[in-house]
């Protein structure tokens, strides 16, 4: 050892096993430990929670890209195009395109009950002064939002290409909007996902790859954007149309899907408070021990976010509107201990805004799946029964 340099003397070798060799794992723990959320939750009262609310969730919607959205569409109109109706028997299915941004055409099914007269519609869209006409029901219908996953958008709608589609839908419970619309007899929009469908890059289509959100991520990133924000825009922008041109109470709109449908429905409800009940399914879990440690699609992720807070911290600015996290206990991806773990943080949420009663956790019996039953019992109880 040179004694002037504390380094080892040029020729000796460093005894083996003094370095160790690098773990990952280690490292990120290490990382997450020491980094906190400037917004974790800390509020005592109903007072400093509207206050931790109206301060965290604008630096939320900066973080998902809303605000740069926001700017560069400022003055945009979307306009609205159906392309074909089919009676179904129990309800109607229309297909869309919505114009969320002038170059992007995003399609969406709407599922209308089967008493509900059809939206009147030309071809050249709905304005935001159109009328809906009127109904057969008494009063307006409440809206169910209904994002799908990594799966194909038509799934959600009860439609399958092949026995093993239709096999894997019905096993689990995966036809949510058409559960929505023919089962409960509320109005359904089922938008794509944008990154799936019609919205993966052509080489994707030609490849028949399920998705695009690596292109999707890595161009949001230069420009100031992100996956879930453009899906959180899009959602945004189908309630605008929706209040605009159909027959929907506007104070009973709801969001749900499974695993990404889980994630755009958090993160939804979380900046847009339109939406009156939020139950994601498959998804709400905490960061760290999902997204953070075990691998997931590159949409998930927002540069920065566990510095504004945690999974539980995005939840709690729903509150006190009715929450409900569909969770499976043998979930893989989004271990049932962490769930738990993070419902209990976000309980405490509700309780200082006098809500308990309205935050509830389903865990189904299975894995990675949406669970019907405790889900649309969930809505009913808060919004009423339809069919």
């Amino acid at each position: 050892m040179n004694n002037q340099t504390g380094k080892p003397a040029a020729g000796t070798v460093t005894p083996f096993g003094t370095v160790k060799p690098f773990d990952n794992e280690i490292h990120l723990n290490a990382l997450y430990a020491n980094v906190s959320g400037t917004y974790a939750f800390r509020a005592s009262d109903p007072e400093s929670l509207s206050a931790w609310q109206a301060a965290f969730r604008p630096k939320l919607r900066e973080a998902l890209g809303l605000d740069n959205m926001a700017s560069d569409l400022s003055g945009y109109v979307p306009k609205a195009e159906r392309l074909e109706t089919a009676d179904l028997g129990s309800h109607v299915r229309e297909r869309w395109y919505l114009w969320v941004e002038p170059t992007v055409p995003l399609p969406f099914y709407l599922l209308l009950p089967k008493d509900l007269r059809r939206v009147d519609a030309s071809k050249e869209g709905m304005g935001r002064d159109a009328r809906p006409k009127e109904t057969d029901r008494e009063g307006k219908l409440p809206l169910v939002l209904v994002p799908h996953g990594h799966n194909h958008p038509h799934i959600y709608v009860g439609l399958a290409r092949d026995e093993a589609e239709e096999a894997h839908m019905m096993e689990g419970e995966r036809d949510i909007a058409r559960q929505a619309a023919a089962e409960e007899g509320y109005i359904v929009i089922a938008p794509t996902t944008r990154a799936f469908g019609e919205t993966r890059t052509a080489k994707d289509i030609e490849a028949d790859k399920v998705h695009s959100c690596r292109d999707q991520l890595v161009h949001d990133l230069l420009l100031g954007r992100t996956p879930i924000g453009e899906r959180v825009w899009d959602t945004s922008r189908l309630i605008d149309w929706a209040v605009a041109n159909l027959p929907i109470d506007a104070g009973r709109i709801a969001i749900t899907g499974n695993s990404g449908g889980g994630t755009i429905s958090l993160f939804a409800s979380a900046c847009d408070t339109r939406i009156a009940l939020s139950m994601p399914g498959c998804y709400f879990c905490t960061f760290v021990g999902s997204i953070g440690t075990i691998r997931h699609c590159e949409c998930n992720y927002v540069p920065g976010l566990l510095r504004l807070g945690e999974m539980y911290d995005v939840a709690g600015l729903i509150a006190p509107r009715p929450f409900c996290a569909i969770a499976g206990r043998y979930d893989p991806i989004f271990p049932i201990d962490h769930v738990h773990a993070a419902f209990d943080r976000l309980k405490a949420v509700y309780a200082v805004a006098g809500a308990e009663d309205k935050c509830e956790l389903a865990v189904g019996e299975g894995g990675h799946r949406f669970y019907k039953t405790p889900a649309w019992d969930f809505v009913r109880r808060h919004f009423g029964a339809q069919a």
